[in-house]
């Protein structure tokens, strides 16, 4: 037998095995190395450990497994309907404003990191972290002033929450707008709104007027020694100025064309300033959060899809109307529950476009199952968007639809990427063939073809959300296509067939 010496440890070898000697052996001990045997004998076993703290600016990790009905006192936008005061008196008895002050002197990391926790996502239809987005002005100052610019030009089809917010409860988007202010170091926010919406851009002044009378704007904004200003731009109602660099084109002065990034806004935005754009939901949410906590409202829908949410209905439904509800709830659920149900009843359902004109179509087999948040969505191959939920019963010709769709989109093409100038009118001309059957079922793939062309190759997603109507129809509808072709071609062969014996 030979010894070999090592560090820590004797190795004998014979002819038949080898056995590790360990000198860490104790009494009580049982090291053998059969698998059976690998347990501590005489050693009370590890305490159950408490989890680890979930570190600032992170949500916590939801539990829940159902999710909605929203009560009364979890509802942000509890004026929603405007069937309460909107102006200042009203807006003080529905909580706004309550301990802004306090919030403000926090101070900007502590509201950047609950804005975080909370999880909540952009409302306007990217779906990006809110509280990700103000960190990044979150940089040693250079000298120039930081801008808020809140998105307004609500020009979605379908979408109708916006103006709600601006009509019904202005405060709510005001003092967000000062809070967001204070987050991302601006001195200033500007609000963009739509040109059409002149009863919204009426309150909403009226709003801000209020806020500086009551000393909630302007210098030493409630004694914290925080300066801030709110003004209101109208614009031209151009669809194309709801992407956050053509906006800021047209704040400029100038022709309402996105631009190319980078550099993005949080280092060039407007008058090549600093400048963060969020929509007004997105906004109007934050003191709410703010003052009742990230954990409350991270305990709204599943993780990563987190609070409520103002959705809307419309279309062929019983009861068409704007309400607020809670992440995550069954896109069914929403529609009996809130909408009445569709017309007709359940069966008479054909399709639904979940979140405004540029998400794709979803048939009523995936309706019935699909659960309505970012990621549910997603994995249906759709959208949540703004949630314009439009519904469509068995009456609708979806064909016709999405190529009024198209045509809208390329109108509103603002021209500057040849894929999206070229690209849409061409799928303008095949969707109108497609409508009457005038097409061959080549073009089918040729029109896939071409809206892939276009996807993923613009400057801006106008591009993006006028081809995705397409692909969901030809892939949830395309035998709908097909058969009116055919009907078409075997309605031209009668005729001819017909002119040749007469």
């Amino acid at each position: 037998m030979s010894v070999l010496y090592l560090r820590n440890s004797t190795v004998k070898f014979n002819k038949k095995y080898a056995v590790l000697i360990s000198p860490f052996r104790r009494k009580g001990v049982n090291s053998s190395a059969s698998k059976g045997s690998r347990q501590t004998q005489g050693t009370k076993p590890p305490p159950n450990k408490a989890p680890p703290p979930v570190p600032p600016g992170v949500p916590p990790p939801q539990t829940k497994k159902t999710f909605g009905p929203l009560s009364d006192q979890d509802r942000i936008f509890t004026n929603l309907h405007g069937r309460h005061d909107w102006r200042l008196k009203g807006a003080l008895k529905q909580g706004d404003w309550y301990k802004t002050r306090d919030i403000l002197l926090k101070g900007s990391e502590w509201i950047i990191n609950e804005m975080k926790a909370s999880g909540l996502r952009g409302r306007g239809g990217a779906g990006f972290s809110t509280g990700l987005k103000w960190s990044f002005m979150s940089k040693p100052p250079d000298g120039r002033p930081k801008f808020l610019v809140v998105n307004a030009d609500e020009g979605e089809p379908g979408t109708c929450k916006d103006r709600d917010i601006l009509r019904h409860s202005p405060h709510k988007l005001v003092e967000g707008c000062l809070l967001a202010g204070r987050a991302i170091g601006a001195r200033a926010a500007i609000i963009y709104i739509r040109g059409e919406f002149y009863n919204e851009a009426c309150n909403t002044q009226t709003a801000i007027a209020e806020a500086y009378n009551a000393g909630f704007l302007g210098k030493n904004v409630c004694g914290s020694g925080f300066d801030f200003d709110v003004y209101m731009h109208r614009g031209a109602g151009a669809y194309v100025c709801g992407e956050e660099t053509a906006l800021i084109e047209s704040l400029e002065g100038k022709t309402g064309k996105p631009r190319l990034k980078p550099p993005f806004p949080a280092d060039v935005g407007v008058f090549g300033c600093p400048t963060t754009v969020n929509n007004v939901e997105t906004i109007s949410v934050a003191p709410t959060i703010l003052r009742r906590g990230a954990n409350w409202f991270a305990s709204f829908g599943r993780t990563r899809n987190s609070g409520t949410k103002i959705f809307a209905i419309s279309g062929h439904v019983n009861k068409p109307c704007t309400f607020e509800e809670e992440l995550s709830m069954p896109l069914k659920e929403l529609i009996e529950r809130h909408g009445g149900g569709v017309r007709g009843g359940w069966d008479n359902l054909l399709a639904i476009i979940p979140g405004g004109s540029s998400t794709p179509i979803i048939p009523k087999k995936v309706v019935e199952t699909v659960i309505m948040d970012f990621d549910g969505l997603l994995a249906a191959q759709t959208s949540l968007g703004t949630a314009a939920i439009i519904i469509m019963d068995k009456s609708t010709d979806v064909v016709k639809a999405i190529a009024r769709l198209s045509a809208f989109y390329k109108h509103e093409s603002c021209g500057q990427c040849t894929p999206c100038r070229e690209g849409l009118a061409w799928i303008n001309k095949i969707m109108q063939r497609f409508v009457t059957g005038k097409a061959k079922i080549e073009e089918i793939n040729m029109i896939l073809e071409v809206t892939k062309q276009i996807e993923g190759h613009t400057i801006c997603a106008l591009a993006d959300g006028a081809v995705w109507p397409v692909q969901g129809l030809m892939r949830h509808f395309r035998p709908e296509v097909e058969a009116r072709i055919k009907q078409f071609e075997q309605k031209t062969k009668r005729k001819h067939t017909v002119g040749r014996c007469g």
